[in-house]
């Protein structure tokens, strides 16, 4: 059920079911007219065999206003490189699978290590980041959209509604953040979200005081969804972090480049579900564990950079605040989840709070350590100032890799 709640912070468009998708989407053909929208898909060539990515490319298939399709292609070979090109063939779009790890792609990777910009680590940023230089060297859209590949209650829909308010020439807003409720097999989803960073910014707020950013992200209903649109004027600038923190990374940046009045986010579908990502409490670079320390990292970076301090005694009392806040919001679940005949596993749930509280200290701890690191991938305006070749030389690797496996 839509409500049509506005928290005076950024604008949120709710899915009030009153206007049928085809009148949404010829609007949307009359912006691509004269603002062409382009679509990136970040792919892990795993998920071709899994069951969302053949449901996306059938909706994406009678997407009329989508000027060009652009899918990062990682951890493939070259088999596999030419079978995601005979998956994607079935887009009547003009698009281009880019071969991540091609030799060519290797070798520009290598070019950028010697000046010292290179991505540290291969993952969603990277690919992301490396789709992003694609779509400037292209030059020819004023809109881009991104969403994962794993979503399994994909619709066109969805996309229509997150690209709508950053498409229509009338409307001011640069950046539309998705959103929607996780509720998925009879349960609560959204471990990540809901026991994770909600509770963790309320816990910031009581240890560290008001801070416009803080309130700026509880102002987002799903703040780690992976669906969001852009002008494209905004991407050059943009610093796309490396780890799991992109989410987060993107609105921290929002935040940093744009006015409050110029980020929205929009409610996408009523069902939403994709792949589950293990807890791992015993593996700290693998599944939520890894990415709950991500996470906290790049909120303690932001916050930094806004003038916070931080100590080893304050992430103590921090981990505290936050696991009181984390068991009181899980009771307010728990309830919910009762009221609307959803099951929680609390011993689960509490486990994960567990798990989080001593990320948070952790997170926290590689922060001080490492006062020097350099968390984000350089911007593309640095790249191209530094070698002013690069990006063209990209478009030509990625033409030549689709030539020659043609």
């Amino acid at each position: 059920m839509a409500d049509f709640h506005q928290n005076g912070s950024i604008a949120q468009f709710h899915n009030l079911r009153q206007r049928p998708l085809d009148e949404l989407t010829y609007e949307l053909e009359t912006f691509a007219q004269t603002r062409k929208i382009a679509l990136i898909l970040p792919c892990l060539y795993s998920e071709l065999d899994g069951p969302a990515i053949g449901t996306i490319v059938n909706e994406l298939k009678s997407v009329r206003y989508l000027h060009r399709i652009v899918i990062g292609l990682d951890r493939a070979d070259e088999a596999q490189y030419r079978h995601a090109r005979r998956f994607f063939s079935a887009l009547p779009q003009d698009h281009v699978v880019i071969w991540n790890d091609s030799p060519r792609m290797l070798d520009l990777q290598r070019r950028l290590d010697s000046i010292g910009l290179a991505p540290d680590e291969p993952g969603k940023g990277k690919n992301v980041w490396s789709c992003m230089g694609y779509l400037m060297a292209c030059a020819d859209a004023a809109v881009m959209a991104i969403h994962d590949c794993d979503i399994v209650t994909y619709e066109a829909g969805m996309l229509a509604r997150l690209v709508y308010p950053v498409a229509n020439p009338n409307f001011p807003y640069q950046l539309s953040k998705g959103f929607y409720p996780r509720i998925g097999d009879g349960k609560l989803n959204g471990r990540v979200t809901r026991l994770l960073v909600s509770p963790l910014l309320i816990a910031l707020k009581k240890v560290i005081g008001d801070r416009d950013y803080i309130d700026y992200l509880r102002s987002f209903r799903y703040p780690l969804s992976g669906e969001f649109a852009l002008r494209t004027s905004v991407l050059p600038d943009l610093r796309i972090p490396s780890d799991w923190g992109l989410e987060i990374g993107v609105l921290s940046e929002a935040w940093r480049n744009l006015a409050p009045r110029a980020v929205c986010q929009v409610e996408l579908s009523d069902a939403y579900d994709h792949k589950h990502q293990a807890l791992s409490p015993d593996d700290a670079q693998a599944g939520l564990n890894r990415m709950s320390t991500d996470i906290c990292k790049a909120i303690f970076r932001k916050l930094a950079a806004d003038g916070a301090v931080f100590t080893p005694n304050v992430f103590r009392t921090l981990k505290a605040t936050y696991y009181r806040s984390a068991l009181d919001l899980l009771e307010f679940y728990y309830h919910d989840a009762r009221m609307n005949g959803l099951t929680l596993d609390r011993h689960s749930e509490e486990a994960s709070i567990e798990m989080f509280a001593e990320n948070i200290v952790t997170a926290g701890q590689i922060f001080l350590d490492n006062p020097r690191e350099t968390p984000f991938i350089p911007t593309w305006n640095r790249v191209h100032a530094a070698d002013p070749a690069l990006m063209s030389d990209f478009r030509a690797a990625v033409a030549a890799d689709i030539a020659e496996f043609d």
